[in-house]
């Protein structure tokens, strides 16, 4: 069979073995016929909220978190509506404020592809930095031990309100809602808390997982302390359009959409494969190597001990240069030693949860990496076996495992979440 693989932005058609290969896919959902409408009527009519328009008066500031780059969230179709809903309120009183958590700051050309360029060109952008510690605001400490820094901007506007795109997250359970506040405009200090080993290594953080998760607690409690006013969050499909939208109260909002999501994204199996072909889900979302581990994650769910990943991403930002990953990650020469150095204690860098996550998935299986964007001097430096055919590797794999070895196929990264029945 061939199946494309999200790769880049043109994909990756690959053929494997009819017999021996599991595809696994979101259930399709077709995108609503009248997104714009959709988010309108959920604005009008949201859950345990007054309508938006309701909610805020003229006289008073009002900041909107959307998603960066890196995310695939449709704020172009999202944010005019709520912008409308909100006409009656002055243009200079509404920041935009983009949810950076510690990625690189959105360029003006990214702005234009993400918001539109009349938002762009008409609207005050904020886009958060969490090393700038003048533009943040303590407000404390939330159990755990998690210090509260924020966006002052944020904190400081009469009317918060959050626009995020659902999907399950390999270490927070799910994306959208709480976490547009945190990580989304925190500062490094309570980022690097929501990040420590401590937190990393609990057996709750991971895919799917809300309650007693370390993580997601940090973060509800976080946007609790700072207080969000309004939330829309939207599920999508592959073709990046809007399936399902709720709004209102950021609580119910979230665990509605979630829970769609949960149904449409995850799927339980009950035993796992000798091989596990994954990306990370096309661009924007396969930008880079740090990004990618995601991807990977999602394959360990249902790999075999000592398995096989094979990971196709095209890592056009390579690793990438910013931020500390690259660095953390090339400190030791595998992944035992790298666990090791980040469980010491004191160790706590920026970016050393991507290392330690992708440490404990090689820990589990050999992973092999199909990519553009790096060489394959670059992919041995990440400790991972750089490949140039993944049907090719995916069918040396197989022959190592086995006459009755099984391969599972993720096109989409991700966006789909494998696991094992007995796991979750």
């Amino acid at each position: 069979m061939i199946v494309n693989l999200a790769y880049g932005r043109t994909g990756l058609p690959v053929e494997f073995p009819d017999d021996r290969t599991t595809v696994i896919e979101p259930t399709y959902v077709d995108g609503l016929p009248d997104e714009a409408g959709a988010v309108r009527q959920a604005l009008e009519q949201p859950m345990g909220s007054a309508p938006l328009r309701e909610r805020v008066r003229p006289d008073q500031s009002v900041a909107i978190s959307v998603c960066d780059v890196t995310r695939p969230m449709p704020s172009a179709t999202v944010l005019p509506v709520v912008l409308q809903a909100l006409s009656h309120v002055p243009v200079d009183r509404i920041a935009i404020m983009i949810a950076s958590g510690t990625h690189r700051a959105t360029t003006r050309d990214e702005l234009v592809e993400m918001l539109g360029a009349d938002i762009v060109d008409r609207n005050r952008i904020v886009v958060h930095d969490a090393f700038d510690d003048a533009e943040l605001v303590s407000l404390g400490e939330v159990d755990g031990g998690v210090p509260v820094w924020l966006n002052r901007t944020w904190v400081e506007a009469d009317v918060r309100i959050t626009t995020g795109f659902v999907e399950p997250h390999f270490f927070a359970g799910f994306s959208g809602g709480p976490k547009m506040v945190a990580p989304g405009l925190a500062g490094f200090k309570t980022i690097m808390r929501l990040h420590d080993a401590e937190m990393i290594g609990s057996p709750r953080a991971r895919w799917g997982v809300v309650e007693g998760n370390p993580i997601h607690d940090g973060i509800r409690a976080i946007a609790a302390r700072s207080g969000v006013d309004f939330s829309v969050d939207v599920a999508i499909n592959r073709d990046r359009r809007i399936t399902h939208v709720a709004a209102g109260e950021l609580l119910a909002v979230h665990r509605a959409v979630r829970e769609v999501v949960r149904r449409n994204a995850m799927q339980a199996f009950d035993r796992p494969f000798d091989v596990v072909v994954t990306t990370n889900s096309g661009y924007p979302l396969d930008q880079n190597l740090y990004q990618t581990v995601k991807g990977m994650s999602a394959a360990a769910q249902v790999v075999k001990p000592d398995g096989t990943i094979v990971c196709a991403s095209a890592c056009a930002d390579g690793y990438p240069d910013h931020g500390e990953y690259l660095d953390i990650l090339t400190r030791r020469d595998g992944p035992d030693a790298l666990l090791e150095m980040i469980n010491a204690p004191g160790h706590n860098r920026h970016d050393q949860w991507e290392v330690q996550v992708q440490a404990q998935i090689q820990q589990r299986a050999d992973v092999l990496l199909k990519t553009d964007g790096l060489s394959d001097e670059q992919v041995r430096a990440a400790h991972l076996t750089p490949i140039d055919d993944v049907a090719v590797a995916t069918r040396d794999a197989l022959s190592r495992s086995g006459p009755d070895a099984r391969v599972c196929v993720l096109p989409e990264g991700p966006q789909t979440i494998p696991y094992l029945a007995e796991t979750l």
